[in-house]
């Protein structure tokens, strides 16, 4: 990844989890899943396929009717392997929210993986303020640190958490 400008927030939460790598791909690549653990959000998928290079996926942020759009494409789809990490890398197209995300799922055996999930974003309004992006790492960091515990505390269950209105394909 790379920095987009001054105001970038570059951050990675790692977790390791107590489930294969493919079934924590499987969950982590399923975009409307992500309304689940992040809260506040509803996540759809826009394209004809969920999953691959250039699926397309927007995730709504707010309450009511005051929120924003964070739109996002594929653009890198390499599921993991038994003894290979998986990545896949998505760049975010909005208004508000700029960059990209990665998720990285790197086997450690057959039942426990780690799951790397990085942001290297920037936030429209603030991110030319003086630590806007210290600001916006801090943040995020703490919030993708609970988004990845709730990830992993549901694969690891082995079921999915409640239907999420996002939940739309």
């Amino acid at each position: 990844m790379t920095a987009t400008g001054r105001g970038t927030a570059s951050f990675t939460v790692r977790r390791e989890v107590a489930a294969p790598a493919a079934a924590v791909w499987a969950l982590v690549t399923d975009w409307p899943s992500h309304g689940r653990w992040v809260a506040g959000t509803r996540v759809r998928t826009t394209s004809a396929r969920p999953d691959g290079v250039g699926a397309a996926f927007v995730a709504r942020t707010g309450l009511g009717p005051v929120g924003f759009d964070d739109p996002m494409t594929v653009t890198r789809w390499e599921p993991p392997t038994a003894d290979a990490a998986g990545r896949c890398d998505v760049r975010k197209t909005g208004r508000v929210v700029l960059g990209e995300a990665s998720f990285v799922v790197t086997p450690l055996g057959e039942r426990r993986c780690r799951l790397d999930w990085t942001e290297d974003v920037e936030v429209a309004g603030i991110r030319r303020l003086p630590l806007s992006a210290w600001a916006s790492r801090q943040v995020g960091a703490a919030i993708f640190a609970v988004v990845a515990r709730r990830l992993a505390a549901e694969v690891e269950a082995g079921q999915p958490g409640p239907a999420s209105p996002g939940r739309q394909r």
